[in-house]
């Protein structure tokens, strides 16, 4: 499973900045038809994005199309990308999902035209929940399709949506502390991540509108990681090591679960049940998750999986 700590959105009709995402330390390169693509705009980076899927060297990283809304005339054109495209795409990222239905529609599409191209390898489904009407459905959207694969926030439109006041410039994310006490967003957030986990997907967190403001991106992250989130998305390169580093494991994080998994193996080979862990019980919960921490070390290359 490739990780999916940092996803950069790009807009699909700037060939040069497919290339210059290519080489950059995102997980995910998401090349966008939707927002970033002015009206005018929308058939050509249909072409352009088709020509940067089949032409560039995108290595192990995972490729991802973010189509427009169900409720357009563009959609299926877009998906219709899929026909001619290599293998390289691995999901098809729906934005404005407000029900099980729009999930149905794109799930449909890419049936027919996986059934009419033969032996491609399945596309994975992700949907943006960015109303009212998509949060209050997101457990059968969660559920529409076996090919659903995460379920992302799309806070900027959400708060339209619910008319929360516009605080900053970008509407994503900044200067939320200046008229909230605590997390504005806690309870979307945790109802994403209760969704998505409940149904076996990823949840990955909006991005942070300010590119320039470290500071607060690493705030925004950590209070994500804390819910459950598993994934930020970037809307420029500058954004990526901040949300690679806080969506992996920490060293400390690391030897503690190298220091539970070891008590347990020295447990199970002495034949006791209970694992103690510095003079403090361990229980089967604590030892899941060290195990997760430890699998998610590995597979981003942070530990040695002999080292046990």
């Amino acid at each position: 499973m490739k990780p999916n700590r940092s996803v950069l959105s790009v807009p699909g009709h700037i060939e040069k900045m497919h290339i210059k995402a290519a080489s950059c330390k995102a997980d995910v390169i998401m090349l966008d038809l939707e927002d970033s693509v002015p009206e005018s705009e929308k058939i050509n980076a249909r072409k352009t994005v088709l020509n940067s899927i089949n032409t560039i060297n995108w290595g192990n990283k995972k490729l991802t199309i973010r189509i427009n809304g169900a409720d357009t005339g563009h959609s299926y054109r877009d998906l219709l990308i899929l026909e001619n495209t290599s293998s390289n795409v691995e999901s098809i990222v729906i934005p404005k999902v407000n029900s099980s239905a729009d999930i149905h529609f794109v799930s449909r599409m890419v049936d027919g035209i996986e059934l009419n191209k033969k032996n491609s390898a399945p596309v994975a489904l992700e949907a943006i929940i960015e109303s009212a009407s998509g949060l209050l459905n997101i457990y059968e959207i969660a559920k529409a399709s076996p090919r659903m694969h995460a379920l992302i926030f799309g806070i900027a439109d959400y708060s339209t949506s619910i008319g929360a006041k516009l605080v900053s410039i970008s509407g994503h994310g900044e200067n939320e502390g200046e008229i909230y006490p605590g997390h504005r967003w806690h309870y979307q957030l945790s109802k994403i991540v209760l969704a998505a986990k409940s149904n076996g997907l990823l949840a990955v967190d909006a991005a942070y509108g300010n590119f320039r403001d470290n500071m607060g991106l690493e705030k925004s992250a950590v209070m994500a990681t804390a819910l459950g989130i598993d994934g930020k998305w970037a809307i420029h390169p500058d954004q990526i090591d901040t949300i690679n580093r806080i969506f992996s494991p920490s060293y400390d994080e690391i030897e503690i679960a190298k220091k539970i998994i070891r008590a347990s193996l020295e447990a199970e080979k002495e034949g006791r049940g209970a694992v103690s862990v510095e003079g403090r019980m361990v229980d089967i919960a604590t030892l899941t998750l060290a195990r997760q921490t430890w699998s998610v070390a590995i597979r981003l290359g942070l530990a040695d999986e002999n080292s046990l």
